[in-house]
């Protein structure tokens, strides 16, 4: 095995182990990486000596930061056709993963954030930590949450997967249990006993004997003030009804939401909607491939990532400037056909 390679793949006892390997990069997801961990899980599919699969990330700052964004502000300002090829495997990957006829142990630890979240939280078991620190944050680049985000953003108790959605705010283990992008607490020190305890007992008896209760989601805990001021037509509604409102938290994520692309969380608001009446996760995967390949070609994707990450300023320009600048077709041109969509045929 490589230690030098940005996945690795081993065999154990009859496990097979995907480690995410940029642990400097907090293990951000390439092509070539998304390549890897494909052929690794089909060639698993159909060997009787692979029962189960675990997926975790080097080092000790998360699973996953998400998708290498430098390289899709480099490739949209050339004309974004490498980014295209990238999503179009990472979301064959994450529905690959959702219908995975084995056990797909994701350990969420750390960050675990936009793509990181598509190799994880459509796994069979899922599990978090006290470190977990999760969340959809595209709204902040210009871009649309995917990897099959709002399949699960739209089926969350209440609006919580609307507050998530248009905030890019981080929550917690506990929240991604609550909200449904996990199922399993288990302390971060005792990860490596759970993993050897897979391997000699199997999935079942290792998750029934390192599960704990998670802690209480702070989250579902304010679920009253979220289901009211997430109810708003427009994003603009919500912001004013979110100001409306004596908790602070709400004015924390008005204000959380006013930062955004205003045509990003308007396209957001939406998707998450349309989401919810779509029945399948490919269904859900096929609209995002669309509001992806439309963000390349948005004014917004490539201004969001210069500001955060390449000059740094955090001080985009936005094009639309305000959310009452952004037109119903505006947002309707993010759901155009993407000319192919995606498909999923097998092959």
């Amino acid at each position: 095995m490589d230690e030098n390679k940005d996945v690795l793949v081993t065999v154990r006892n009859g496990i097979g182990r995907i480690t995410l390997n940029r642990p400097k990069a907090i293990n951000s997801l390439t092509h070539p990486m998304v390549t890897d961990i494909a052929q690794a899980l089909k060639a698993w599919e159909t060997d009787d000596a692979v029962t189960a699969v675990i997926v975790s990330g080097a080092g000790d700052r998360g699973l996953c930061a998400g998708g290498d964004v430098v390289a899709i502000y480099h490739d949209a300002r050339a004309g974004g056709s490498e980014s295209r090829r990238f999503w179009h495997d990472e979301y064959l990957l994450n529905a690959y993963i959702g219908r995975y006829p084995k056990p797909y142990v994701a350990i969420m630890n750390g960050i675990t954030m936009g793509g990181g979240v598509g190799i994880s939280a459509h796994g069979s078991v899922r599990v978090v930590t006290e470190t977990t620190k999760m969340a959809m944050p595209e709204v902040g680049i210009g871009f649309i949450p995917d990897v099959g985000g709002t399949f699960i953003l739209s089926r969350t108790p209440g609006l919580l997967g609307v507050h998530a959605a248009l905030t890019g705010a981080a929550f917690s283990g506990a929240d991604a249990i609550a909200m449904g992008f996990a199922d399993h607490f288990v302390p971060q020190d005792r990860l490596a006993a759970f993993a050897d305890a897979i391997e000699a007992d199997g999935v079942d008896a290792a998750v029934a004997a390192f599960a704990q209760e998670p802690p209480p989601s702070a989250l579902l805990a304010q679920r009253d003030w979220i289901d009211h001021c997430y109810a708003g037509e427009t994003v603009a509604d919500i912001v004013v009804a979110l100001r409306g409102h004596d908790a602070e938290p709400a004015i924390d994520a008005a204000e959380l939401i006013e930062s955004r692309s205003p045509v990003a969380a308007s396209v957001t608001l939406e998707a998450v909607r349309r989401a919810a009446k779509l029945d399948t996760l490919e269904d859900v995967l096929r609209q995002e491939f669309r509001t992806s390949v439309a963000s390349l070609r948005s004014h917004d994707l490539v201004e969001g990532i210069r500001a955060l990450l390449i000059d740094k300023d955090k001080n985009p320009q936005w094009s639309p400037a305000s959310l009452s600048t952004v037109t119903p077709a505006d947002i309707e041109a993010y759901f155009a056909p993407a000319d192919p969509d995606l498909t999923f045929d097998e092959e």
